[in-house]
């Protein structure tokens, strides 16, 4: 059954015939297929009448929703998108969940968790998301949409070739326990080139640059005039925004709670560094979750007592205690936001007043910069292998397509320029370029059946 849902790696075969031309094919109704941009921080879903997309409204006014869920404890009940970062932000009794797609093709997707007094593995978990999307589409339409064109990395995890395949075969089984009869997948920075099309004269070579939450993927495709375009070639790597948030995090916050300190041996005066596993892992969006063990907090506990600055180890301490990880990360996530913007009115920093009152970590651009600076190179790098193996020189790129929310970072930005110095960068609909460009596609992603 999996091999009649399983992932289309390139569209230039598939896809052919709107990637040629589109040529007046306009449906007449509204297309049965969902087109649905499935991401690390935020989704969308739309549709194509009459070959235009049109994006639904997934909360009120909105047609992005963050990727994130609210097991509320008090009510029985999960909240998604932004109702479930209010219900955390709120002090609300439950667990935020956030970043799932980061999850797939590990083994953590298969393990269990009881929720609202059910256990669930995270299959589940993303299906309930999926299945919420899917309501929300149809009854925003009236229609039921059964079959579901979705976007995907060009490379769920690009060290791990197994890793990779298992993360669509978990993201198929996902759309399955959601409701939806049929799923295909087209490489998101494909949707977004198909979306872009017009930005390009004819004969133009455009480079797509998707630097979404958990992935950075680039599409390199010449423009051919009559709105057709041919895909040159795709390439990513597992590098995101959510990467820049924990690099970030590791830095300039978690010293503050004691990563890196000594912790004295319970005989003699020796001493050693504190393990830096539950630092890491409490500066990873999706694997805060896991952190709140009795196991851990013993652990941490124990650390604290034998801490040579007892402090530190006391916040990380209370952090896992009043579970404030994912209050930490939203704190990390604007301050790199304030540090992007260079019409703020204060000096940047992550604000850590959950923590103790009074703590703040200054973050300057400057600093910010230099402190994902090796990540924006290998980010780039990729994007100049990719002409490489296109066998384009970087100078004949005459268009950066940039999309993907994290893709507005000042850094990524210059590291880009700097690759590809001819080209003049476009910005278009940062947000919803591969929801636009998956609904464009989706009236022909089944027509083979």
């Amino acid at each position: 059954m999996l091999s009649q849902l399983s992932v289309v790696p390139s569209l230039c075969a598939v896809y052919a015939p709107f990637f040629e031309v589109l040529k007046g094919r306009a449906m007449a109704t509204m297309s049965p297929t969902l087109g649905i941009d499935f991401g690390t921080s935020n989704s969308a879903v739309g549709y194509a009448v009459d070959g235009v997309p049109h994006l639904i409204n997934v909360e009120a006014g909105q047609n992005t929703l963050p990727t994130a869920l609210f097991f509320d404890n008090e009510e029985k009940r999960i909240i998604y998108g932004r109702g479930a970062q209010k219900a955390l932000i709120g002090g609300d009794d439950g667990r935020y969940m956030r970043a799932l797609k980061s999850l797939l093709g590990t083994p953590l997707m298969r393990e269990s968790r009881v929720l609202l007094g059910k256990r669930m593995d995270f299959i589940a978990i993303v299906a309930r998301f999926l299945a919420e999307l899917k309501t929300k589409a149809e009854r925003a339409t009236g229609q039921q949409f059964d079959r579901a064109l979705s976007g995907r990395p060009v490379m769920f995890h690009s060290a791990d070739p197994a890793r990779d395949a298992q993360a669509l075969v978990d993201l198929t089984e996902c759309y399955l326990q959601a409701g939806f009869k049929q799923v295909r997948f087209m490489p998101e920075p494909e949707a977004a080139a198909l979306a872009n099309r017009a930005v390009l004269e004819p004969g133009d070579l455009g480079l797509i640059v998707d630097i979404g939450g958990g992935t950075s993927d680039f599409t390199l495709f010449r423009q051919e005039g009559d709105a057709g375009i041919h895909i040159l070639a795709s390439k990513g790597v597992r590098i995101g925004g959510t990467d820049f948030d924990r690099e970030l995090s590791l830095q300039h916050v978690m010293p503050h709670l004691g990563m890196g300190s000594q912790i004295k041996h319970v005989f003699g005066d020796e001493t050693h560094a504190a393990p830096h596993a539950v630092f890491a892992d409490l500066a990873t969006w999706q694997k805060i979750p896991f952190l709140y063990t009795r196991e851990q907090r013993r652990a941490v506990e124990d650390l604290a007592k034998y801490a040579v600055e007892p402090k530190l180890l006391n916040r990380l301490q209370h952090v896992l205690e009043d579970e404030l990880g994912h209050d930490m990360a939203f704190a990390v996530e604007a301050g790199k936001i304030a540090a992007n913007d260079p019409d703020a009115s204060a000096p940047p920093q992550i604000d850590l007043k959950i923590v103790e009152r009074g703590l703040t970590v200054p973050l300057p651009p400057a600093m910010m910069a230099a402190s994902l600076a090796q990540m924006a190179a290998e980010i780039a790098q990729v994007a100049t292998d990719l002409t490489a193996q296109a066998e384009v020189k970087p100078d004949a790129v005459t268009k950066l397509i940039f999309v993907g929310g994290s893709s507005l970072m000042g850094v990524i930005d210059r590291a880009m320029r700097d690759a590809f110095p001819q080209a003049e960068l476009h910005r278009g609909a940062a947000m919803t370029a591969i929801v636009d460009g998956l609904a464009i596609a989706a009236p022909h992603a089944f027509a083979d059946g």
